[in-house]
């Protein structure tokens, strides 16, 4: 059985869409989780992090980065944060395996799309 391509990202996301758009015109399945409905697990979140370190994952230029203030908190955990609040995250986070990337990525997922296609 082949793994799964999950990317994790909000439906009105431009670089999300282009990700799901990309796999699906290859005819990839992917499990598609919407962040504003569902975060990451904490395994999940390890997972991604042996990849992608935490700091690269929060989503600094956004909306809920600046509505929460977190730019004025000299300190704090970055992983309970993204755990706790899921639109904290740079989108999309994408999952093939052990392998993960962050944001707009074709050059990653033509790369996982050859890997899916050859574990199919």
């Amino acid at each position: 059985m082949a793994p799964t391509i999950q990317v994790f990202g909000l439906k009105k996301c431009s670089d999300t869409n282009k990700a799901i758009r990309f796999f699906k015109e290859r005819n990839i399945k992917i499990q598609f989780v919407d962040l504003s409905e569902k975060g990451l697990s904490k395994g999940e979140l390890e997972s991604v992090s042996r990849v992608i370190p935490l700091q690269d994952l929060i989503d600094t230029e956004g909306k809920q980065y600046k509505n929460r203030n977190l730019k004025y908190m000299a300190e704090f955990d970055i992983e309970n944060e993204l755990l706790e609040d899921p639109l904290l995250f740079k989108t999309p986070v994408t999952r093939f395996g052990k392998q993960a990337a962050v944001g707009h990525c074709p050059d990653i997922w033509k790369k996982w799309a050859e890997e899916f296609k050859k574990q199919s």
